[in-house]
């Protein structure tokens, strides 16, 4: 890895298919040792933004830059120093474990035994050694996006990009690669996640880019959003009239909307007592008290939970 660490920025990117903005005007920096997650629902722009970022998207306005390269026209360049998991595992099914890993190496000019030895090592990372001479057919899910995982690293990149990794794993799974995600930011590599997954944004993230229809709605820490657009707690209401219910909260100066076969209410710190118990006195048929969370923030800031 070279001894000068990489930050990479993007600078007022926009894209358009014909007249669809599909992009608007994002911007941002990617420290090292960093993880960035990049929120929002389908078609918010999330994937032609990790295009953008990864070089292999021309923007219709804007650039990116990478250490010393600018993208689109040094990626082959900037992607010397960075890898990425994709939404799909596409392994080759007709080689091992260890040759899946051995043969994408060359792409990287990494042959012969320093192939086999960096083969090795990443296989030791992920917990797949025992796994080595196994068909990708043979795997799990959860190993299979190990091992993408691990052909990512090939390289030792500066920077990983993260295009909803864990998607279809199972609660185990999913815990083993957040482990990995967090080794890799622990050893100074940047990374960008796209996830639907609110608690692994919340887990791994150092700060978070909002999106909808192409533009960044907000953004900062998990803990700074939830903190700043909803509050501390938050109470989950059925059974009451949802024409009282609103009054209620406006009267506490809180934020109400329907939610599941209920409604979402905020409870403000300085009167959130006061309207638990004013709720609690008309006697609903279910009333929940909990500690705010990203899913709270997304649904107050897009109007609908991500799917």
């Amino acid at each position: 890895m070279a001894t000068e660490m990489l930050n990479l920025t993007a600078y007022d990117l926009w894209k358009q298919y014909g007249d669809t903005p599909v992009v608007q005007g994002i911007s941002f920096t990617l420290q090292p040792g960093e993880i960035v997650g990049l929120l929002g629902p389908n078609g918010a722009g999330k994937t032609t933004t990790v295009g953008m970022l990864f070089g292999t998207v021309v923007p219709s306005r804007g650039f990116v830059q990478f250490g010393p390269w600018q993208m689109p026209t040094q990626g082959p360049q900037a992607r010397t120093q960075m890898g990425i998991v994709t939404q799909e595992d596409n392994l080759d099914p007709d080689f091992t474990v260890f040759k899946n890993l051995t043969h994408f190496a060359h792409h990287y000019r990494i042959t012969g035994q320093a192939a086999k030895q960096r083969a090795g090592e990443l296989l030791a990372l992920v917990n797949l050694s025992d796994r080595a001479q196994a068909q990708v057919d043979e795997l799990s899910g959860g190993m299979k996006r190990r091992l993408v995982l691990a052909r990512a690293l090939l390289n030792q990149p500066q920077l990983v990009f993260l295009d909803e990794p864990t998607t279809g794993l199972d609660p185990d799974a999913r815990q083993d690669f957040w482990r990995l995600v967090q080794h890799l930011k622990a050893s100074g590599c940047g990374i960008l996640l796209t996830t639907h997954y609110m608690d692994e944004a919340q887990r791994l993230c150092d700060r978070i880019l909002l999106l909808q229809q192409g533009k960044v709605i907000d953004e900062g820490s998990p803990e700074a959003l939830v903190e700043r657009v909803i509050g501390q707690e938050v109470a989950e209401v059925e059974g009451i009239a949802a024409d009282l219910l609103k009054t209620l909260a406006q009267r506490h100066g809180a934020w109400c909307r329907s939610f599941g076969s209920g409604h979402l209410v905020t409870l403000p710190s300085p009167t959130a007592d006061l309207l638990w118990n004013a709720i609690e006195a008309h006697h609903p048929q279910r009333l929940l008290r909990r500690p705010a969370n990203l899913e709270d923030v997304f649904l107050r800031l897009t109007g609908s939970l991500l799917e």
